[in-house]
């Protein structure tokens, strides 16, 4: 169970590091996704930070300090919620995959995280 949790806590740190770099280098896809669900191009950067913070907490729960690696989990998930709720109000569904997909990242590193 601990390899699992490293493997993937490890795959949720680099998902989340790229995208926060993708936002806040406003790259195409960014920019495309972002106007499709109403976000305005103005807060990539804010969201682009919040999931760098995430990936750094978790980085921080794999070196040792339990308590902010399932906080960073917990901030995660909800940010991915928040995400998926954007796809689905702007009736995107086909681009849920994105969103979905880091949720399940972010949800099995906090089950994984608390399980530890």
């Amino acid at each position: 169970m601990f390899i699992t949790y490293i493997v993937v806590t490890a795959v949720t740190i680099a998902a989340n590091a790229g995208i926060a770099i993708a936002d806040l280098a406003r790259a195409n896809f960014v920019l495309a996704n972002s106007a499709k669900v109403d976000v305005p191009q103005s807060w990539l950067p804010m969201l682009g930070t919040l999931k760098a913070a995430g990936a750094a907490g978790l980085l921080l729960g794999l070196l040792g300090f339990q308590a902010i690696g399932v906080a960073a989990a917990i901030g995660l998930v909800a940010f991915f919620v928040g995400a998926v709720v954007a796809h689905v109000r702007a009736r995107e569904i086909y681009t849920i995959a994105g969103p979905g997909a880091f949720l399940a990242l972010a949800v099995a590193s906090l089950v994984l995280t608390i399980a530890q």
